[in-house]
């Protein structure tokens, strides 16, 4: 498993095609332009889908409690608060990732949510896998044609930035080796596993301390499936594409959940002159291909500005091509990089002090603190906002320091490209140039935050800096969101890319072996796609529009149930009743009349009254209060079919939905007819509507719909 995590996926392509022999070529500003073929263009997609079963090692419901943090707080049984520190894993080596996340000092508070207990707590072992959680694996296993594991190992992940109470993920590798066809190219799956989701953060707090992140344990431990496929994709609009039947696919199982967040998609992306970077946050799929883009053009202008430095200090160029990369060569230019670029930070507060930057001095009232780090030879090189043709921010190093600096929990930085601006002026750039010693060709960049915090940040600062002579580092990045949705499609570096050393055995939970007969039943279960179940609906006379929304709403095999094979002990019912009960409000207001939530409401007792209905035993106006009345009644639901048939004729005599005959209701129609005869004769059919509504008043609701408007219709005519 460690080995699986720390590898770079290989691909079912030959690396020889795709890797270019000369530079790259293309004008970042116009990213959409940008050939990935040529640029050496990797990709692969790694989808994480909430299951709908309880939590993963806890018998938990898997319930999620929406609201602000005061709401949650106020609903929550108690706050545990920890501090997390870095394990070694199963190589014996501390990851990587994990190192930095134990750097940036903070603490976490954990709010008990009523579906979190001991276990979510870590102050309980874990239980076995949830056996439907693991079903539903081995079923979207199949599905992919993906080879099952004999023996699952559930595995401890090292997770230390506050998301998991215990600082680990647990992680079981379900099956590997699967494969699909999307636009004609077979895409391999490298890696099927099961995993807990992670806590849900709520937000953090700063101090001259250290920061506090709060968190609420509700989504903690619900099951995700994990699927990883090879950098099988071939264009950014391919990876779209493979998203999106990804997610169709997983859908079809009716055992994941819906809506916002249930569903993540992570990106790994290179290109040849740059490197493997995971890309998350991609919610929107629509946004996909312009991500991918800004990051093929991210590359390629970090790979020109490393080349750029390198001349400027006679080292060696770095190759377009990754793989020739001479790892002793790139350790001495990392090595006279440190030398060119010390990282020695210094407090500048004394000389801020007069300054009318606003945010400055409104800083340094408040305890906090100026700092400042030289970024010799650098000046001129750390950019301005520019934007490409698509509107989004062009690539910068300037941008990647703040982000690097950000990872500390600072607000940001600002360099010295940038000014004169917020509120500093030319004079007070001079001051610190001066302060600092620095020549014309040296940068620098400022820290407003307490001195640890910001002394935290600008060694950060100091090493993104640094691996400005180098190839683009391998990380994890996030896509910038704002108002709920991506920025322009760039992103920020969240933390190193992590490795196999965050891997060990998860020694709390028993091997759990893989039945054959479990496996033949995930095999035999794997699910319709939606477009056979699309024209399984169209067979049964819907209309387009509403087998659609059927189908939106996984109800079709309901409606299949009701109207072809019977639904319970009843026979079959009119598809088009049934659609038309399951999508407007009939099933709502039934369930608000019998005060059952509409998901727990018995179908039984909403199909018998429609049957009856459709019969001409009750009247359409009955349809609701009475399943309502028998919705309450668990022995009526037990009892036979004629029964409560007759059960729902002596409803429907008491409560006035007893239809009326056609002689009654010609009677009536008859009269308005009389009494009305000027407006049909000055509107002709289109009387008809005002007319229904007269005749239905009179009737008092005993009278069905459709014949009223049929003998108006012939009467009129």
């Amino acid at each position: 498993m460690g080995l699986i995590d720390s590898a770079e996926p290989m691909s079912n392509r030959c690396l020889d095609t795709i890797m270019p022999e000369s530079e790259p070529i293309g004008d970042i500003r116009d990213p959409d332009a940008l050939d990935p073929i040529s640029l050496g263009f990797m990709c692969g997609i790694e989808i994480h889908q909430q299951l709908s079963s309880g939590k993963l090692h806890s018998r938990q419901p898997g319930v999620l409690y929406d609201g602000t943090e005061d709401q949650i707080q106020n609903s929550s049984r108690a706050i545990a608060k920890r501090r997390l520190r870095a394990a070694r894993g199963e190589s014996g080596t501390i990851d990587v990732a994990a190192r930095f996340e134990e750097m940036r000092n903070r603490s976490f508070a954990y709010l008990q949510t009523p579906n979190s207990g001991l276990i979510e707590l870590d102050e309980a072992p874990p239980l076995q896998i949830d056996s439907d959680a693991l079903d539903t694996s081995l079923q979207i296993s199949a599905m992919f044609n993906a080879a099952p594991v004999r023996t699952i190992q559930t595995m401890r992940k090292t997770v230390v930035d506050g998301s998991n109470t215990s600082g680990f993920q647990r992680t079981s590798l379900i099956a590997t080796g699967g494969r699909f066809e999307v636009d004609d190219a077979e895409i391999g799956i490298s890696v099927i596993c099961l995993e807990e989701d992670s806590a849900r953060r709520l937000g953090e707090e700063t101090t001259d301390r250290g920061t506090e992140v709060t968190y609420s344990l509700d989504r903690l431990g619900i099951p995700l499936v994990e699927i990883a496929t090879e950098p099988d994709i071939m264009s950014p609009e391919h990876a779209k594409s493979v998203s999106a039947f990804l997610g169709r696919r997983l859908r079809d199982t009716r055992s994941v959940r819906r809506g916002l967040g249930s569903i993540r998609q992570d990106l790994n992306v290179s290109i040849a002159c740059g490197d493997r970077v995971e890309i998350k946050g991609c919610q929107d799929l629509g946004w996909i291909p312009r991500i991918i883009r800004s990051e093929m053009a991210r590359q390629i202008h970090f790979y020109r500005l490393s080349n750029t430095l390198r001349t400027n200090h006679n080292f060696p160029l770095l190759s377009s091509d990754r793989r020739m990369d001479d790892p002793s060569l790139e350790a001495s230019i990392r090595q006279g990089a440190h030398r060119i670029i010390p990282g020695r930070v210094e407090d500048i507060s004394e000389i801020m002090n007069g300054v009318k930057s606003e945010m400055i001095t409104s800083a340094l009232s408040s305890g906090s603190s100026v700092m400042v780090l030289a970024l010799p030879s650098l000046s001129g090189h750390l950019g301005t906002k520019e934007r490409d043709a698509n509107g989004a921010q062009l690539p910068r190093l300037g941008r990647e320091l703040s982000g690097a600096a950000k990872r500390a929990g600072v607000h940001g930085i600002i360099h010295s490209d940038e000014l004169p601006a917020y509120g500093l002026t030319i004079d007070d750039a001079a001051s610190i140039r001066t302060r600092l010693s620095l020549e014309k060709s040296d940068a620098f960049a400022i820290c407003i935050a307490p001195s640890w915090q910001a002394e935290l940040a600008l060694d950060a600062v100091a090493e993104r800096a640094r691996m400005a002579f180098l190839r683009i580092p391998q990380e994890v990045r996030n896509v910038i969101i704002r108002k709920g949705q991506p920025d322009d499609g760039t992103t920020m570096p969240m933390r190193p890319l992590p490795g196999g050393a965050r891997m060990y055995p998860e020694t709390d939970i028993p091997l759990t072996g893989i039945d054959p007969s479990r496996w033949a039943r995930a095999v035999d279960s794997i699910p319709m796609t939606s477009k056979e179940r699309l024209s399984r609906l169209s067979e049964t006379g819907l209309s387009e529009t509403q087998a659609e929304a059927i189908l939106g709403a996984e109800l079709d095999d309901i409606l299949i149930e009701a109207a072809i094979e019977g639904y319970s002990d009843m026979p079959a019912i009119s598809p088009k009743s049934i659609a038309t009960a399951l999508l407007d409000q009939t099933l709502s207001e039934a369930s608000s009349a019998a005060n059952i939530k509409r998901a727990a409401f018995p179908l039984k007792a909403l199909f018998q009254t429609i049957l009856a209905r459709d019969e001409g035993v009750i009247t359409r106006d009955g349809v609701i209060p009475i399943s309502a009345l028998m919705a309450s009644d668990k022995n009526l639901l037990d009892a036979p079919y004629d029964e409560r048939m007759s059960w729902i004729e002596l409803q429907g005599e008491a409560l006035g939905f007893i239809p009326a005959d056609n002689m009654a209701i010609e009677s009536v129609v008859d009269k308005v007819i009389s009494e009305h005869a000027d407006l049909i004769e000055a509107r002709g059919q289109a009387s008809i509507g005002p007319l229904m509504g007269v005749v239905m008043a009179r009737l008092g609701g005993a009278a069905d719909g459709k014949v009223v408007s049929q003998i108006l219709r012939q009467k009129i005519g």
